[in-house]
């Protein structure tokens, strides 16, 4: 362990999960082994995150306001949970929006916060027509609530067929799931023209551009307070949400993570969509039909 090289920071977080769990070398404290490898420590455990009963409970009402409404800012927010018996100012409603990652038309209220040291990337796809598969994939985060805490989701969404390439949970907003899940994806399929996302630092960290440009992959992001830039992705956390997620009582990250499985499976394979002719992703991605 005490031996490792810079270049092993861009090994995917599972094999670098692995390395953790086959050192042997008590020596090295875990923390010093995750520094090593460039892991976030809390991404080594499954547990959801925890806040209080009342706290989850607003949050949850704003994220299910927030997947109807993707274009509510704060103070729209606050009017719209007094009909709801929620009576909070714009600095709580905030708050929330920063743990839920929510970003908003205008003013954007964004959880995955930029770093002002990355470089933030022109947005690429102002007027351009989706034509085919694999010319434009997208990334984002999304909250998904559970009985007693949360956790994160990300995803990664090809746009002309609307099929999901790959997608990993985390209880932290670090960028390490959101490199597994490209890792992923780019293992598993053909590389995108453009490939679309927010400013958040997940998605401006060095990772995570070194993982697009390696693949000469155009990188593409959101204009700020533009949340429906990347439209698809937000109509697929309100289908995921709505017909998976609002019905099930998640008891742990685990139940979590099956139920989404399940979903994803759903939507890929069985799920017609209008815009597709009433065929399923998965078919005009795999087929690279035109519709």
């Amino acid at each position: 362990m005490s031996g490792l090289k810079k270049n092993l920071s861009y090994l995917s977080v599972d094999n670098k999960r692995q390395i953790i769990k086959d050192d042997t070398d008590n020596k090295i404290s875990l923390r010093r082994k995750c520094e090593l490898l460039d892991l976030y420590k809390a991404n080594l455990y499954y547990e959801p995150v925890k806040v209080s009963e009342d706290k989850l409970r607003l949050i949850n009402k704003i994220d299910e306001i927030y997947t109807e409404h993707p274009y509510y800012g704060t103070r729209r927010m606050v009017q719209e949970l007094k009909e709801y018996g929620y009576d909070v100012g714009r600095d709580l409603v905030r708050s929330c929006y920063a743990t839920l990652g929510l970003e908003t038309i205008y003013p954007k209220i964004n959880l995955s916060k930029r770093n002002f040291e990355h470089k933030i990337y022109p947005y690429l796809l102002r007027n351009v027509a989706i034509t085919n598969v694999n010319q434009v994939w997208s990334a984002d985060i999304t909250y998904i609530r559970m009985a007693h805490g949360f956790v994160y989701l990300v995803a990664i969404i090809d746009w002309y067929s609307r099929y999901i390439l790959s997608w990993r949970l985390s209880n932290t907003l670090h960028y390490d799931f959101c490199i597994e899940a490209l890792q992923d994806a780019l293992q598993k399929y053909s590389t995108p023209n453009i490939f679309n996302t927010d400013q958040g630092c997940q998605f401006t960290a060095n990772a995570w551009v070194h993982e697009l440009l390696q693949k000469d992959i155009n990188i593409s992001m959101d204009g700020r307070g533009r949340a429906l830039d990347n439209i698809f992705i937000e109509r697929f956390w309100r289908s995921l949400k709505q017909e998976k997620i609002y019905l099930m009582d998640l008891q742990s990250v685990k139940q979590a993570h099956g139920a989404i499985a399940d979903y994803m499976k759903f939507y890929n394979t069985k799920r017609k969509h209008q815009s597709l002719d009433y065929l399923v992703p998965e078919t005009v991605y795999n087929q690279g039909l035109i519709i």
